[in-house]
């Protein structure tokens, strides 16, 4: 659930263009200047990104643009790959001229140290800017969270001075006029901000009136507020800081995987490769091979592959009937750096494995009522902040980002019953629990939010367990 944007920004005269945050999918942004008979002429972006992998430098490489990157945030957050990629480095108030559009270069720390902001201004109508491209700085009711670095990244005692920086940052933008253009780098679902709306874009003085980021002027109360109930970060951020850090490399193309066929995908895995098996939830848990992984391809598939797979672990998908999964799982795998997919299969592989023998498992569904009266033992795996709001009694929480190292914790001789908000979260552990040997596990369909139309008791405010 990336939830990220890219910009474009174009002069209509000269046709020159500058892209902002590009990831690593740049055949989009190459496809957008061709048709509207564009040149990228500068690539940069707002700071060096944790959720997905850059696409900067391939992209500067594919068209000849100038790469433009931060030097800003003192020695520890320099981008490693700037002078082999003989990049410009950036300091507040620098300028770049894109034909007529002036982008001015804002030092934004806060949600990182080295994180800058891009005023726009069209210099043919004003001498004032028009928007701000305000990456992880400004979302339209948030702002980017400080806590990242000490908590994805494990780079301690950041958080606080982190939430100072980014207050002074809110501070330096009150000079900025109410009509400014906010174009944010994350909409809702995005892990960099626990509140952030659905809206894509907004204007700085609308946010100033709604933005609880701007309601708090006391620092101390704003730093308590910008670090409280922030979400889990996906396990993958660390990694993909020092990969974006260190330079990205080029993204590997979907005609250089080959389809496999039953016997080369079983040797595969017989030799320790991994199936991740992306078909639907109620597909897979009809029948599945044993030992894989079952993560539909959704828009919450990127974060669940980074955050459940070693990223030098070998990779299979199994997409069944629908071919099409295979490109937008690959395409998934490639934004958070899960280079390491050696091959695909369909429907064929799952007749292969009962033709040859080999054991398939089911995944049991039950409804809320059934897990109420089964006897089972309920797991919650959503987010803290969720089960702080509600959660069945009786329940054990075990987020599903930490499910892993949480294993040795649940009884294998009990039945379990898991859930989340939904029912998909908890499909995802039921098939990691049944690969990690559990042999009575079910899910709960509809999740919590079956559970409390169905009227079943719902407690609050009580402790994680």
């Amino acid at each position: 659930m990336l939830s990220q944007a890219s910009y474009i920004i174009a002069c209509d005269e000269t046709r020159q263009a500058i892209v902002v945050d590009p990831n690593r999918d740049v055949d989009k942004y190459l496809a957008v200047a061709k048709a509207d008979k564009l040149k990228i002429t500068h690539v940069t972006e707002t700071h060096i990104h944790a959720d997905f992998v850059s696409g900067a430098r391939a992209l500067a490489d594919a068209t000849g643009a100038k790469l433009m990157l931060s030097a800003e945030g003192g020695e520890d957050w320099q981008y490693a790959y700037a002078a082999d990629a003989n990049a410009t480095l950036l300091h507040d108030r620098d300028v770049i001229d894109v034909g007529s559009v002036r982008v001015e270069v804002m030092h934004t720390p806060g949600h990182t140290p080295e994180h800058l902001a891009f005023l726009i201004t069209d210099t043919k109508v004003a001498t004032t800017p028009m928007g701000m491209l305000s990456g992880d700085f400004i979302f339209v009711g948030d702002v980017g969270r400080p806590d990242l670095l000490e908590r994805a990244a494990h780079i301690g005692n950041t958080m606080d001075p982190l939430a100072r920086l980014l207050y002074a940052s809110l501070r330096r933008a009150q000079s900025l006029p109410d009509h400014l253009q906010i174009w944010p780098g994350h909409g809702a679902g995005s892990a960099c901000g626990k509140a952030l709306g659905d809206i894509p874009s907004s204007t700085l003085g609308y946010e100033r009136l709604v933005n609880w980021a701007f309601q708090i002027t006391d620092e101390d109360a704003f730093v308590r507020e910008a670090l409280a109930g922030q979400p889990e970060p996906p396990k993958y951020f660390a990694r993909m800081k020092t990969v974006n850090r260190d330079g990205p490399k080029p993204r590997i193309e979907a005609s250089r995987i080959a389809r496999m066929s039953p016997t080369e995908l079983t040797k595969a895995v017989d030799d320790g490769a991994l199936v991740v098996d992306v078909r639907s939830t109620s597909e897979y848990a009809v029948a599945h091979m044993v030992d894989t992984l079952n993560i539909p391809t959704g828009t919450s598939f990127p974060n669940w592959l980074g955050s459940l797979v070693a990223a030098d672990r070998q990779i299979i998908f199994l997409v069944g009937r629908d071919d099409s999964r295979f490109g937008r799982a690959l395409r998934g795998a490639a934004m958070v750096g899960m280079d390491r997919v050696i091959g695909w299969g369909g429907p064929e592989i799952i007749q292969h494995w009962i033709t040859t023998g080999r054991r398939l498992q089911t995944t049991v569904q039950i409804e809320p009522g059934e897990s109420a009266q089964s006897g089972r033992q309920i797991i919650d795996v959503r987010g803290q902040s969720e089960w702080d709001e509600g959660r069945i009694p009786g329940a054990t929480h075990a987020f599903l980002g930490d499910l892993l190292e949480r294993v040795s914790d649940l009884p294998r001789d009990t039945p379990l019953v898991l859930h989340c908000q939904g029912g998909s979260r908890s499909a995802i552990a039921a098939s990691l629990l049944q690969a990690a040997g559990f042999t009575d596990v079910a899910n709960m369909k509809g999740g919590l939010d079956a559970w409390k139309a169905a009227g079943f008791a719902v407690e609050r405010g009580l402790p994680s367990q």
